[in-house]
């Protein structure tokens, strides 16, 4: 848990890309949410900006997991942006690895690109 805050705490920004489990996150995110939130208003991601990426083997391609990831941080401190989303149905991959579909690698760079721009920014 130590190294899990310190790491986050030393880190301008955060992606975090979550599968969907049994129609919302895994436990082991949450945990790691509720680790990363205390104490209470000493989050180790207060303010920093944070984006999320779902994925699912369904069509809806992880749109629970997403939904929930980014409602747990952002009452855990991190600033969710909330114009940046991408959820992927893996499904939709038909057998090809991620890195082999152009269009998906453009989509997560696009999500990089723009959790990089909110570095240094305040909220709105």
């Amino acid at each position: 848990m130590t190294a899990l805050r310190d790491t986050a705490a030393g880190a301008d920004a955060a992606l975090v890309v979550t599968p969907e489990y049994n129609g919302s996150i895994p436990g082991v995110l949450k945990n790691a949410i509720d680790w990363l939130s205390r104490p209470f208003g000493n989050s180790a991601l207060k303010d920093k900006p944070l984006a999320v990426i779902g994925g699912s083997m369904g069509r809806y391609g992880g749109v629970w997991a997403h939904e929930e990831t980014r409602k747990s941080f952002g009452i855990a401190g991190p600033r969710v942006i909330e114009s940046i989303t991408l959820s992927i149905p893996l499904a939709s991959l038909d057998g090809k690895h991620p890195r082999d579909d152009a269009g998906l690698v453009a989509r997560v760079r696009e999500v990089v690109r723009k959790l990089a721009a909110e570095v240094g920014t305040t909220p709105s």
